[in-house]
């Protein structure tokens, strides 16, 4: 089976390179990705998927499935294409969606013999406001027995886990006034914003040593002589578990209200973005990934990668059994979020990891429907962990 994986990989190789190549030369922000969407659309039609378009209301989502026509499991892959602001493909979706699209071609081949369906997800916008949040909540994922997505990176780690996040606004309102001549008129709503951050500052003494506070100001004031009469913040707050960022947004929403009422500016507080969950990587599943890994030339895969970032994966990990992975792109460490990073996923060692990253999730994906005990232990760990969500 190896072999013929290896065998179909490369034979899509040249095909997947440039589609990765393309959507690198022209990055899209969240929810704007139209080419990126489209490339992929058209390459999983092209193999003979049934795809929906808009999926969810999503104008750059889609949902591409293939059905063998026999009874088995379905697996799904999970493939991300939005870049960031002015780095463009800093994070490496232009490789991770080519990943999992070509994963999911390749399962395709090679399911009507073994049974089963296999379906893959284009997800907007990963990077803020991820569509995975929205598509886990409103069933997307009920009826999928694994997710996978494997992410570049600077070497082979396996699945861990990400903080949960929520991001919260805050928008405090002063009045006006001449800073000079009159200033005991105004009331001032940049001290409000500047003592939230004291206020948190001394907050983080008391927090968990995993949890992470960060904000920044995007609205002061327009002159150094006018008393800021609108001041305007932005938070995301962090931690292992989804219960516990509940708790610290309570307390920092408390730590803006303090700092308003002390500078007599009122408060509105605004959640406009969607949170992120914990991500629960499935060990069953990471375990079957890591020896598939090694069937591909892995030599080795490295223990997982510290989790202080945050995914949308980690809402889909709460709906179905997922794990996150990632492969190696390059020969030195590279830094995610930088221009480098986006440049490393367009060289041949990105191409290498792109190969056998494919190449392991497809035999994953094979051993899950060969063998149903592993597929009801894989599920059996994901029951025993909702229990303690």
């Amino acid at each position: 089976m190896i072999k013929k994986v290896v065998n179909l990989t490369e034979k899509l190789k040249s095909e997947l390179i440039e589609i990765s190549e393309y959507i690198f030369n022209n990055p899209e922000l969240g929810y704007e990705e139209y080419k990126a969407c489209k490339v992929h659309m058209d390459l999983l039609k092209r193999h003979g998927f049934t795809v929906e378009e808009k999926y969810m209301n999503f104008k750059t989502a889609f949902k591409a499935v293939f059905d063998s026509g026999r009874k088995g499991p379905t697996i799904a892959y999970l493939s991300e294409y939005d870049a960031l602001p002015q780095i463009g493909h800093g994070c490496g979706h232009n490789i991770l969606g080519v990943v999992s699209s070509g994963a999911g071609i390749i399962l395709s081949k090679l399911i009507s013999d073994l049974g089963g369906k296999v379906i893959v997800f284009g997800t907007p916008a990963e990077e803020i406001g991820g569509a995975k949040v929205k598509m886990a909540a409103n069933g997307a994922f009920n009826d999928v027995d694994v997710a996978m997505e494997a992410h570049p990176a600077g070497n082979y780690y396996k699945s861990g886990s990400f903080l949960a996040m929520e991001s919260i606004k805050f928008i405090y309102k002063g009045k006006s006034a001449h800073a000079a001549s009159e200033p005991e008129k105004g009331i001032n709503a940049l001290d409000a914003a500047i003592n939230t951050f004291n206020n948190i500052n001394a907050l983080r003494q008391h927090i968990a040593s995993d949890a992470r506070i960060h904000g920044i100001i995007t609205e002061g004031g327009k002159a150094p002589n006018i008393v800021p009469e609108l001041a305007v913040t932005e938070f995301y707050v962090r931690a292992a578990k989804k219960s516990y960022v509940k708790e610290l947004v309570k307390k920092v929403e408390d730590c803006a209200k303090g700092a308003a009422l002390g500078a007599g500016a009122k408060l509105e507080i605004i959640n406009d973005e969607v949170p992120y969950y914990d991500m629960i990587t499935n060990k069953t599943l990471s375990d079957i990934y890591c020896k598939m890994s090694n069937g591909m030339g892995v030599e080795e895969i490295n223990e997982p990668k510290q989790g202080y970032g945050s995914s949308d994966v980690g809402n889909v990990s709460y709906v179905c059994p997922a794990i996150h992975p990632y492969f190696k792109i390059s020969d030195k460490d590279v830094v995610a979020h930088t221009v480098e990073f986006a440049e490393a996923t367009c060289r041949p060692t990105a191409y290498e990891g792109m190969c056998k990253a494919i190449g392991t999730l497809v035999l994953t994906g094979v051993e899950i429907i060969k063998n149903e005990d592993l597929l009801n232990k894989i599920k059996e760990e994901f029951n025993k962990n909702s229990l303690t969500i």
